[in-house]
């Protein structure tokens, strides 16, 4: 994970804006948004839909570009830089975990975590003791050869999230990342989030939950396009409600 810098903001937007042309008709999907989000975070993002909440996480995440405003991540201006340059930093800064867990269906778990170390230009067997090792601290150890197709839903997006941490990133990027999940399982994602904030790693999770966006310790909320509340939280502890849940103590 990248070393933070006193006092600097790992992403920080100002005046962001983007605006889609459909059909002759121009669709303003965020609109002079401004915020920075700490080294360290833990921020929930949330908005009804086309709230602007899913446009702002892949503005963030350099998987689109703003037509109007400034986005710095870690520092860097990325407003002038190249698809190959975005694409390097993208993959050396950012993680990423999706809803419908994004895995290649016939490759194995330890495969599939291995995929950003292959665009990195990792030598194999290194590529695959770390995919390994992080498969192994998120309890996969027994699992490495198997394809998602063998994995309960909460293992696959275990082993997406494994996927998000090999490169050591500075922020895990999450869209909905329980939606596809049944409430315990999800619990069990929140709680393994709030472990690696703990850790230190920066997340930003967009989520339409309320009681998801209970476990992070800012929530942004959108409307419209817009940013309407930035508010700091004490968070839900995720691992003691699900020792609470009548599951654990059966």
């Amino acid at each position: 994970m990248d070393a933070a810098a006193p006092g600097r903001a790992l992403m920080e937007v100002e005046d962001l804006a983007r605006v889609y042309t459909m059909g002759g008709t121009a669709l303003r999907a965020l609109d002079g948004v401004g915020v920075a989000i700490g080294h360290g975070e833990f921020v929930a993002v949330m908005g009804p839909s086309g709230s602007g909440k899913s446009t702002f996480m892949n503005l963030l995440g350099l998987l689109d570009q703003p037509t109007r405003g400034r986005y710095r991540l870690d520092g860097e201006d990325v407003a002038g830089l190249g698809a190959d340059a975005r694409a390097t930093m993208r993959n050396r800064k950012l993680g990423f975990v999706f809803q419908s867990f994004n895995l290649l269906p016939r490759a194995t778990a330890v495969e599939n975590v291995a995929l950003p170390l292959v665009y990195a230009g990792v030598p194999r067997g290194e590529r695959r003791r770390r995919a390994a090792a992080v498969l192994e601290t998120l309890g996969l150890g027994a699992r490495l050869d198997h394809t998602p197709l063998e994995l309960s839903g909460g293992q696959q997006q275990r082993v997406a999230i494994a996927r998000a941490l090999v490169n050591e990133p500075g922020a895990i990027l999450a869209d909905e990342p329980t939606g596809a999940l049944d409430s315990r399982t999800g619990l069990e994602i929140m709680a393994l989030f709030q472990a690696l904030h703990a850790r230190g790693i920066t997340l930003v999770v967009v989520t339409h939950d309320p009681e998801i966006a209970a476990f992070a310790t800012r929530v942004l909320t959108f409307r419209d396009g817009r940013l309407v509340e930035d508010r700091r939280q004490v968070p839900r502890n995720a691992a003691a409600a699900l020792a609470a849940r009548p599951e654990a103590a059966a």
